[in-house]
């Protein structure tokens, strides 16, 4: 169980991380990333609803009938979501208005059900709830990658504290989503390189 988790964690943290290397999350990823306060919520919303939303499916796998099964994984990817939706509104209210409609669409993000499709319907509950856990990591560490670097360039601020120390001319595409277009192309552009180093690595030897 032990290699096993840590097969997962290096698979969904760079292997296969859903966002540089899968190209999935994009639309939230997008939208959200211009401040780290708003990507840390969105991702431990989306590792929240990942990780619960396989244990769930995985546990109920042998019950679905494989012609509903989409339907039953849409209904409880759904419940999950109400869940935090439910909580950010009641506990981060601002938050929840700076996301606008971006916590609800979870329940459409290709991430889950792409979890549950290739994992979780084949596999234990115990590892299909720490693959979608690892899986929402992966992609809040790059979302918080891209909002750390359009936060600071575009507002002079790291989770909404000015930085004093720095004075530079603020980049106003790092604001729009334009800005978060590009820095995502950056890092996918990184991670396809160090990928293929690596590769290139492999067959010299």
């Amino acid at each position: 169980m032990g290699n096993n988790i840590k097969t997962v964690f290096y698979r969904n943290l760079w292997g296969e991380n859903p966002v540089i290397r899968q190209i999935l999350g994009i639309c939230s990823a997008l939208a959200v990333t211009n401040r780290t306060v708003n990507s840390l919520v969105m991702g431990v919303g989306l590792m929240f609803v990942t990780a619960f939303s396989s244990l769930t499916l995985s546990a109920l796998r042998e019950h679905i009938p494989d012609r509903i099964r989409m339907i039953v994984q849409t209904l409880v990817i759904a419940a999950y979501v109400i869940i935090v939706d439910i909580f950010i509104k009641a506990n981060l209210p601002e938050i929840s208005k700076a996301l606008g409609p971006y916590v609800g669409l979870i329940i459409t993000n290709c991430i889950i059900m792409g979890r549950a499709e290739a994992f979780a319907r084949k596999n234990p509950p115990v590892i299909s709830f720490f693959d979608g856990l690892f899986a929402g990591i992966g992609y809040t560490v790059i979302l918080l990658g891209i909002a750390l670097i359009r936060e600071i360039l575009g507002f002079g601020t790291v989770f909404g504290f000015n930085i004093n120390f720095i004075d530079f001319t603020k980049w106003t595409i790092m604001v729009v989503p334009p800005g978060a277009f590009f820095m995502i192309a950056i890092f996918i552009w990184i991670a396809a390189g160090i990928q293929n180093r690596r590769l290139k690595k492999k067959e010299a030897k």
